[in-house]
């Protein structure tokens, strides 16, 4: 191999670990992330016209153990909710009737403990 030739490979090397050692350090800051940055134990969720949703966020972490049973759904953001209502991806109470209430109900019918089926139970005016 000439010595030009040689330069080249030698900088292409060290190009390769560099993107490398980056990709490494994003992925590790991503999985440190996901083990420290839970978000809030409660939010509010915008409940429209029957009111706001205190959602206890914590508490629904610690008896699922699995972020993705709603985070599949819905992004880890701010008004997930309302961005996909106002981009037409979802209709008024489906979030509530088609996850929170039907999980809940799904749980009592286990007998395992459970969270509030009836709307007026979590809308606070």
């Amino acid at each position: 191999m000439g010595g030009k030739n040689r330069v080249c490979f030698k900088g292409f090397c060290v190009l390769v670990l560099v993107l490398l050692a980056a990709a490494l350090a994003a992925e590790t800051s991503e999985s440190e992330k996901d083990a420290s940055d839970k978000g809030a134990d409660m939010i509010t969720l915008r409940g429209g016209a029957p009111g706001d949703v205190p959602f206890p966020h914590g508490l629904h972490q610690q008896s699922l153990q699995d972020c993705k049973v709603c985070h599949d759904s819905y992004p880890e953001k701010k008004d997930a909710i309302i961005d996909r209502q106002k981009a037409g991806e979802l209709k008024k109470q489906q979030v509530m009737n088609n996850q929170c209430i039907k999980c809940h109900v799904a749980r009592q019918d286990e007998s395992r403990a459970s969270g509030p089926t009836k709307c007026q139970s979590c809308h606070r005016r």
